[in-house]
């Protein structure tokens, strides 16, 4: 039985990425999404419950994913990760979101979010929510497929007065994705319920 509503979890090292997650669930409200969580306070089964995810992480190391030994002060997505192990996530849809900065690290400008997203699309999750390149400046970032991000990239840095625009854009265009997910794995459950 998948939880009905859209799970939201992101790993932070100065509370930018915490504050970028709850604006989106703002944005989605309450009846669509619970409340955000961070990763180094939950074990698999919290994620795994959920079959529309958003998933956030800030930028660390050389496109490392986040964690203590790419040098980060807390637990974060790597300390996670090493207890989620290779469940299988058919079925599920995930949208990512990842902070970089831009003029501090325009050779690696938010390429951590790759790391994450292709070890998530490696367990069969399908991925949803790639974003426009157009408005940032950098030399280059590993998180860009075929000329577009593969997730929201946020710049609260240099560019947080287009915060607010990209989120609401971006918001937009995945909650219908993300809400096709739910109601056909409600209708599984459904039916499941009548045959059992």
């Amino acid at each position: 039985m998948s939880n009905g509503k859209i799970g939201i979890f992101f790993g932070t090292e100065t509370g930018t990425t915490r504050l970028i997650a709850k604006k989106i669930h703002k944005l989605l409200g309450a009846d669509l999404a619970d409340k955000p969580v961070n990763v180094n306070r939950i074990q698999a089964a919290d994620l795994l419950q959920y079959d529309a995810l958003i998933l956030g992480t800030p930028s660390y190391g050389v496109g490392d994913i986040p964690g203590l030994s790419a040098g980060c002060l807390e637990r974060n997505w790597e300390e996670f990760l090493a207890q989620f192990g290779q469940p299988d996530l058919t079925g599920k849809r995930i949208a990512f979101f990842g902070l970089g900065a831009q003029e501090r690290y325009a050779d690696r400008f938010a390429s951590s979010l790759m790391a994450l997203y292709t070890l998530f699309k490696n367990l069969g999750a399908d991925m949803v929510g790639d974003w426009s390149t157009d408005g940032y400046t950098f030399e280059h970032s590993a998180s860009v497929v075929e000329g577009r991000f593969v997730g929201l990239v946020i710049d609260q840095r240099t560019q947080g007065m287009h915060t607010e625009e990209r989120l609401r854009t971006w918001v937009e265009q995945v909650k219908p994705l993300l809400l096709e997910t739910l109601t056909s794995s409600q209708a599984a459950d459904n039916l499941q319920g009548a045959t059992a």
